[in-house]
């Protein structure tokens, strides 16, 4: 068995990382692609390892040497890389293939060493490697049949993403006998050129035999196994964050701030959403006219406000709609010019935008971080506040103050002639659900101002929608001017304009939501290293009480079992005691998540 290493490309999308230098040098987390490929291939007692070169491929040999521990390194160049590709790569090395079974690669992988293990494993004298489409792979893909066999590629160009389901990314690793190499690849290789020209991929002479029903050319799926592919810096940062060590990899996951879409087998554990709204009929009705929403402007603002209005019954006065709750947060604190009174730990958007000197900060001192409006008005009655700020239920903590609670509340911010900001994001998941967003109360206290995010309780945090009222209208048009006129895209009005068909859905999501709340509760209370803190909203506070601190469960969870969890040592207040936040996702989900603490128990 050999391996045949295509490198010869100039990676351009890369930019300045490959201007000096060629796509297999560059390194992830310190490690060239190309020692990582070597190393992994020096497990294999290889009889040699084959490398076609091309743009800059004196540094290659160089660094690379004409020996690996102790498997040889043979060289080919492509003298006309730049005008050519990998199908012309491959064909500089046909007299190889003809010498022995082959592992082809591709130079600009990253990937477990399991995976050759898997493929040299495989009976099949001849595999392609092949996982799940997913939206952010890129190339060819394969269609197979129940045995595996590929009976199609299908370039980037002639793929129909409705029918995305059923297709195979290739992963650019492949096992040829030297009989399959002889016999079919490397004659329809030679006659691909002849017909077609050096300017393609060596994917299409598979394309070829493949639709000829020659079964000789079986697909291989992985099951999970990391790899990545990597054309530009972003696809260099995902797979630095994939393969990142077990000390690295939390933080370089926690700095992206969500986008897990490109990380498909990641449950998401930290951001908070609905996991049963949007219904399926609603993101049906969406993706009907995605195509009107793509091509056309949104309204502006004003429209928007309408809209919004509309969506909660209020006055659209009394209203500004938001590219999610932050863009409102930032506006109005920029409105506040004295101190504002804060219950820690607390929803970091907030103290974030604000100086710390503003801060007037009242940390409950019993174990859940829970506290009463007695409370609140027991410590900030001496204070010197502009604004209370109250998230309710509240982040991370999950305490909940009743309606009469918050009457009273205001009753106290009326006579301290202060503010009050209600932050309403996650009372929709309460067992008492109600609101203040009411045209009769906001008039009647101009001195409330209510944020809500519509991304948590809704289910469509990938909108950025967000709600501020209040019947301070001075306020509220400040607010306004420092809004773009097109804040919002034409996907989140859209959606505002349809959801009110949608409203009994929402209410049904809700309920079915606290039910699956209660079940997981009892799920979590089983494991014996957690104390979980009952909660009103779609997440759990819960004190690591043995065993770990918050920092090892979290890495744990990740780096052994893909999911990610919000570790709250760093946030203010906590004075490094370990606590973790746990979202409440669907039912499956759940049972996976305490499927995984129980292998940790």
């Amino acid at each position: 068995m050999q391996a045949i290493i295509l490198a010869a490309g100039m990676g351009k999308r890369l930019g300045e990382l490959t201007k000096d230098n060629t796509k297999c040098m560059i390194k992830v987390n310190g490690v060239t692609l190309i020692d990582r490929t070597l190393e992994q291939f020096s497990r294999l007692n290889l009889n040699k390892i084959v490398i076609v070169i091309g743009y800059n491929g004196d540094k290659v040999k160089n660094h690379v040497g004409n020996n690996y521990k102790g498997t040889p390194i043979q060289y080919i160049c492509n003298p006309v890389y730049d005008k050519t590709n990998n199908i012309y790569s491959l064909s500089l090395a046909k007299d190889e293939l003809e010498k022995d079974d082959t592992i082809l690669i591709e130079s600009d992988l990253i990937f477990e060493p399991v995976i050759l293990d898997k493929i040299l494993q495989d009976p099949s004298p001849n595999v392609a490697l092949v996982a799940k489409y997913e939206s952010w792979m890129d190339g060819t893909v394969v269609v197979l049949d129940e045995n595996n066999v590929i009976t199609n590629f299908v370039s980037k160009k002639l793929m129909d993403f409705d029918r995305k389901e059923e297709y195979y990314k290739t992963v650019n690793i492949y096992k040829f006998s030297r009989s399959f190499s002889s016999t079919y690849y490397i004659p329809f290789l030679e006659a691909y050129i002849k017909a077609i020209g050096k300017n393609e991929y060596y994917e299409q002479v598979l394309r070829v035999i493949a639709l000829l029903d020659m079964p000789e050319l079986k697909a291989l799926p992985l099951d999970g196994e990391k790899w990545y592919e990597i054309d530009d810096a972003q696809d260099l940062n995902t797979a630095e964050t994939i393969f990142a060590g077990e000390d690295k990899k939390l933080p370089m996951m926690q700095k992206r701030y969500g986008g897990y879409w490109r990380f498909p087998s990641l449950l998401d554990y930290c951001y908070l959403v609905n996991p049963f709204f949007p219904t399926p009929r609603l993101m049906s009705e969406m993706k009907s006219n995605f195509e009107t929403l793509l091509t056309n402007y949104p309204s502006g603002m004003q429209v928007n406000i309408l809209l919004a209005a509309k969506y909660f019954g209020l006055k659209s006065e009394y209203v500004c709609v938001g590219n999610g709750a932050s863009e409102l947060i930032k506006g109005l604190v920029e409105q506040i010019d004295g101190q504002v009174g804060m219950i820690f730990p607390t929803f970091e958007e907030y103290p974030n935008r604000l100086s710390l000197d503003k801060a007037v900060v009242f940390t409950p001192s019993n174990a859940d971080y829970s506290y009463t409006v007695t409370d609140l008005i027991q410590f900030f009655g001496n204070k010197s506040i502009e604004v209370l700020l109250l998230i309710n239920p509240d982040n991370p903590s999950g305490n909940f103050l009743s309606q009469p609670d918050l009457m009273e509340l205001l009753s106290w911010i009326r006579a301290k002639q202060i503010r009050l900001i209600l932050d309403e994001s996650f009372v929709d998941f309460s067992d008492a659900t109600f609101t203040f967003l009411n045209d009769e109360l906001l008039a009647e206290y101009p001195e409330l101002i209510i944020v809500k995010s519509i991304s948590k309780s809704y289910g469509v945090p990938g909108l950025r929608l967000g709600v501020l009222a209040s019947g301070d209208t001075a306020l509220t048009n400040r607010i306004k001017k420092d809004i773009p006129i097109w804040n919002i895209n034409s996907f989140a009005e859209f959606y505002m304009q349809i959801f009110n068909k949608y409203e009994m859905e929402y209410k049904q999501a809700c309920r079915r939501f606290v039910q699956e709340r209660t079940r997981f509760l009892a799920d979590l209370q089983e494991i014996d290293f957690l104390r979980i803190i009952p909660s009103q909203a779609n997440y759990f506070l819960c004190e690591v009480i043995h065993k770990y601190t918050s920092k090892e469960l979290t890495q744990l969870l990740l780096t052994q079992h893909n999911i990610l969890i919000k570790d709250c040592s760093s946030k203010k207040a906590f004075q490094r005691s370990q606590y973790i936040r746990i979202a409440i996702r669907s039912t499956a989900d759940n049972q996976a998540f305490v499927a995984a603490l129980k292998t940790l128990t």
